[in-house]
């Protein structure tokens, strides 16, 4: 664990601030959950907070309390730039590199002249001044619940902000299968359903909202799923016209890769988009065991992450990126049959 300055930030957010609070680019469960829940704290704290992301996220967290109140980077821009020029302070949640906000803010937070203070989880994070870093964590938002913790405030946790923690720590540990989930991550669960977070409702809101499109893409993703048995791997494709064929919308593919993860024998999962509009083939990671796909990923494919999910790039074709995947694979050949008992 890194903490870094806590200290001094306690201070510094003695009086109220002008608060920008920052997600990731293609912000999920857990980066909007924890930037919402804490923009809710702040705003119990007397502090003027504001939420910026850097693009639209899915509509199946829509829902999620205050979700109305943020600012997209791309889209409202000078509402964007007016609030961080504005702001006496900029939080990093649930990413730990400017570069994870996209090309366009990622410029726009270089230049940004006061400091910044970062709550994330993932490996490797950059350095500035205010941090609190955990690799071990679960989740940003099981991060946000142990910050509002550390700063004896877990009173001020009401039912919005246990609505926004429950659903990222939920999301992010895949219903808390996981193995970052610990019973520190249970024992938090449970105080945010006392404070007011209905569990089925966000289940319901999260899981059981898929559009008729949406499980049809899901047909067609499971359609091109390819089992590599003599490495204990598994992947998945889908290409820009098959995504427009069944209507895609942002967070239709949220999830897919655990279909190829929950294969008897498979220890190691990929999942292979096409993304027009970046002109890339993203790519999503998963792993069981000791496989790190965290390294895997950084080594060949310019992401990185956790040791069981990690994302990518390639800026190859579809089928140079699926033939580098499997042309690497003999290299990891026994890391992979010994990752995981079967």
């Amino acid at each position: 664990m890194i903490l870094k300055g806590f200290e001094e930030l306690k201070t510094f957010l003695d009086k109220p601030r002008n608060i920008v609070i920052i997600g990731h680019r293609n912000p999920d469960g857990d980066a909007m959950g924890s930037t919402l829940a804490l923009y809710h704290y702040f705003n119990k704290k007397g502090h003027n907070p504001t939420v910026v992301v850097p693009n639209e996220y899915p509509e199946f967290i829509h829902w999620l309390p205050g979700s109305d109140t943020t600012y997209r980077f791309d889209w409202q821009n000078s509402q964007s730039q007016k609030a961080i020029n504005n702001s006496d302070i900029i939080f990093l949640l649930d990413f730990n590199a400017l570069h994870r906000v996209g090309f366009d803010m990622q410029n726009t937070l270089e230049k940004y002249p006061n400091d910044f203070a970062m709550i994330d989880h993932h490996q490797q994070p950059d350095d500035v001044k205010y941090m609190y870093s955990d690799v071990e964590i679960c989740s940003t938002c099981q991060m946000v619940y142990q910050f509002i913790e550390m700063n004896n405030d877990l009173d001020l946790i009401d039912a919005d902000i246990a609505t926004c923690l429950y659903t990222g720590i939920m999301t992010d540990t895949g219903s808390f299968r996981f193995r970052s989930t610990t019973s520190k991550t249970h024992r938090v669960i449970a105080d945010l359903i006392d404070k007011g977070a209905k569990n089925d409702k966000i289940h319901n809101n999260v899981y059981d909202a898929n559009s008729y499109n949406r499980l049809l893409l899901l047909g067609q993703a499971l359609s091109n799923l390819q089992i590599l048995p003599s490495y204990n791997t598994a992947y998945i494709t889908l290409t820009n016209e098959e995504k427009k064929r069944f209507d895609f919308q942002k967070g239709d593919t949220e999830g897919v890769v655990n279909y190829a993860l929950s294969l008897k024998g498979i220890v190691f999962a990929a999942i292979f988009i096409e993304d027009a509009d970046q002109n890339i083939v993203k790519i999503s990671f998963r792993s069981k065991g000791n496989f790190s796909v965290n390294k895997f990923s950084r080594n060949h494919f310019e992401g990185g992450g956790h040791d069981n999910a990690a994302g990518g790039k390639s800026d190859l074709s579809m089928a140079e990126t699926v033939t580098k995947f499997v042309t690497l694979l003999p290299e990891y050949k026994k890391d992979l049959e010994t990752s995981y008992e079967n």
